[in-house]
């Protein structure tokens, strides 16, 4: 899965869970809090992503990110870790 693929996913649930944003108004590169999102909402889209995407973030890491590139990133390095292992046992 490509990052920009990744990027959409989350875009498409920023959108859905934090009233009054428009996916025309999303900068990725602003905090979430600057997008209007509480911890919360932050939270229900971190899990709805990641159960779209099938893959598990550290709770750790998502302490670190400062805005939404940080997230989509972390969820692109975690697919690649995924499907390295998964065509290593294969």
């Amino acid at each position: 899965m490509e990052r920009e693929e990744i990027a959409s996913v989350v875009r498409k649930y920023l959108v859905e869970v934090v009233g009054d944003l428009k996916e025309s108004d999303l900068d990725m590169s602003r905090s979430t809090k600057e997008l209007g999102a509480n911890n919360l909402d932050i939270v229900e889209v971190v899990s709805l992503t990641m159960r779209e995407l099938k893959v598990k973030v550290p709770r750790s890491e998502l302490n670190k990110l400062s805005n939404m590139n940080g997230l989509v990133n972390l969820l692109y390095e975690s697919l690649q870790e995924k499907t390295s292992k998964a065509s290593a046992t294969t």
